[in-house]
């Protein structure tokens, strides 16, 4: 079990730090908020991974990977992904707030809808849906033949352990850069953020519409 524990929590940092959409709105809003904006969306998206880790354990979350609700959530993400864009192509093209304080010229978003926004990032990403659906399945490639309570528990744990540590991690990185961005990085990262969701909207449509 301790082998399982360390290859979870070693599983949930590359999972974590693999550069995704969550990342990218963790970016787009610790530019303006800092550490505790960034950090929202990081828990936000960790509250969402741990309701689909539970229904994954229940065997709930098979019934997500079916078609017929798997592309209504696709959709749903995507669009969701598509809001964010713009508001970061807004971000970029608005005011630039005083980074190096607490303080903006700017609309600065509360923590709560940064909360908000990971967690829906998160539930409606089908592509969490379908890994955790097949949390069995990977918890045997780590070498357990018959996987039961005990050990799904242990896989959680580490992976929600190292998962936790990279919230605190991304957004004390956020929150130590923005500092030293100047207005052309704060424009030219907002730019980028809006590609970058627009990109993953785009590829979890298609990897949905696809198969």
């Amino acid at each position: 079990m301790i082998e399982l524990f360390i290859s979870a929590f070693g599983l949930g940092f590359l999972f974590n730090a693999a550069p995704g959409a969550i990342f990218v709105e963790s970016l787009r809003r610790g530019m303006v908020g800092g550490f505790s904006q960034a950090f929202a969306v990081q828990i936000g998206s960790l509250i969402g991974d741990l309701i689909w880790a539970a229904l994954g354990l229940l065997g709930v979350a098979a019934v997500f990977t079916l078609a017929v609700v798997k592309l209504p959530m696709a959709i749903l993400g995507t669009v969701l992904l598509g809001w964010m864009a713009l508001q970061s192509f807004r971000d970029a093209m608005g005011d630039v707030p005083v980074l190096s304080s607490g303080h903006s010229t700017g609309h600065q978003p509360g923590r709560q809808s940064a909360f908000v926004a990971g967690a829906g990032l998160s539930l409606s990403n089908p592509l969490n849906i379908t890994y955790w659906a097949a949390l069995g399945g990977t918890i045997s490639a780590l070498g357990v033949s018959d996987p039961g309570g005990a050990a799904f528990f242990v896989f959680l744990a580490g992976f929600m352990l190292s998962s936790v540590l990279w919230c605190f991690m991304c957004a004390a990185g956020i929150g130590w850069t923005r500092r030293y961005a100047s207005p052309f990085i704060w424009r030219f990262l907002n730019l980028t953020c809006a590609i970058g969701l627009l990109f993953f909207a785009g590829l979890i449509l298609y990897r949905v519409v696809a198969v």
